[in-house]
């Protein structure tokens, strides 16, 4: 993964950290970005705040202003996509529970998901799994998924149409991480791809085959 391009310092006599081009970036989205990438590259649990201010080029004192812990940092980062999620979810629940809507449900998730950000967070949880049980944030993520699987799966049916349902998410998820070595598509193409696998799973669990 590539390094940030922006360096970041410290504001004399603030203990603040601000970019080099401050109207081009928030100063927590800078620092988000950056420990995001480091948690990715190295691993959570390995990762501390002091690496994470050298990489920022910034003394401890002037990240903790920000960010007092680690968990501070994941919590904030999940911040905006369980604000997108819950409101997908509240425009689902009140629709008809139709096959239809789980299928425009997958096609809106799969657009939300889409966004950059959306995408490093799920990757940094799927490389860092012991946190979705451990950090406050990562539960919240959980309960959050398993609500859309709950949303999705049809009690009735089986368990074979009931995986499929949780896989059409899955496959959203995966399809970006699949398909982004491959330099003969687009991000379009591969947005399309993953979605025409996620709503073919959602029809085969509604048509009931085995």
């Amino acid at each position: 993964m590539e390094q940030s391009q922006q360096t970041a310092r410290v504001v004399r006599g603030r203990n603040r950290i601000r970019t080099d081009d401050a109207e081009a970036e928030d100063v927590r989205a800078h620092i988000q970005r950056v420990a995001l990438e480091m948690f990715i590259e190295d691993g959570y649990d390995k990762t501390s705040l002091r690496e994470i201010a050298e990489r920022l080029g910034v003394t401890k004192a002037a990240l903790y202003y920000h960010f007092p812990t680690k968990d501070d940092i994941v919590k904030s980062l999940i911040e905006h996509r369980i604000a997108a999620v819950d409101a997908l979810m509240e425009w689902a629940e009140a629709q008809p529970r139709t096959e239809e809507t789980r299928i425009e449900f997958v096609r809106r998730y799969s657009v939300l998901h889409d966004v950059a950000k959306h995408e490093h967070v799920i990757r940094f949880f799927e490389r860092n799994q012991t946190l979705i049980n451990t950090l406050a944030a990562g539960k919240l993520m959980k309960d959050q998924m398993e609500r859309v699987f709950s949303f999705l799966m049809v009690p009735e049916e089986s368990t074979v149409q009931q995986l499929r349902r949780a896989m059409a998410i899955f496959t959203i998820h995966a399809g970006h991480f699949v398909l982004r070595g491959r330099d003969d598509l687009t991000p379009q193409d591969r947005r399309d791809a993953t979605l025409i696998v996620a709503e073919d799973l959602m029809r085969l669990a509604a048509a009931g085959g085995e």
